[in-house]
């Protein structure tokens, strides 16, 4: 029980500091995604940049473990993923890779606890 009881704690950090990017604005409108039992915090590309530079990386690794974070990688990506599709590099590394596109921008999904293998979050990068 603790586990879902740190899983809510820290989505609500999350979900807190995702808004603060922007929210109600076109920066980051949260889409539920019932279905999926998650809910999407797309980001345009200044939210994306800020994220980057700014210490919310930081915090939330501080919380979350790695283990619990996975991140979607576009194709043509830098970053290093081994022959079991595991990525390595750091929260900060994945958004900053795509903040480091003209276009690039992040969508992160928070995960209902219990769900998506035991992750908490998911960052997925985006850019043409």
């Amino acid at each position: 029980m603790r586990i879902a009881i740190v899983s809510v704690g820290v989505l609500a950090v999350v979900a807190g500091a995702a808004m603060a990017l922007g929210a109600g604005s076109a920066a980051a409108q949260p889409l539920d995604q019932i279905d999926d039992v998650r809910l999407a915090i797309p980001l345009d590309h200044t939210a994306t940049a800020a994220l980057a530079g700014g210490p919310i990386p930081a915090v939330v690794t501080m919380f979350v473990p790695p283990s619990r974070i996975g991140a979607g990688l576009k194709n043509d990506s830098a970053i290093y993923r081994d022959d079991r599709g595991a990525v390595h590099a750091t929260l900060r590394q994945v958004v900053l890779e795509a903040a480091g596109h003209p276009d690039g921008t992040v969508t992160v999904y928070l995960n209902a606890p219990g769900t998506r293998d035991g992750r908490v979050l998911d960052i997925y990068q985006h850019w043409n």
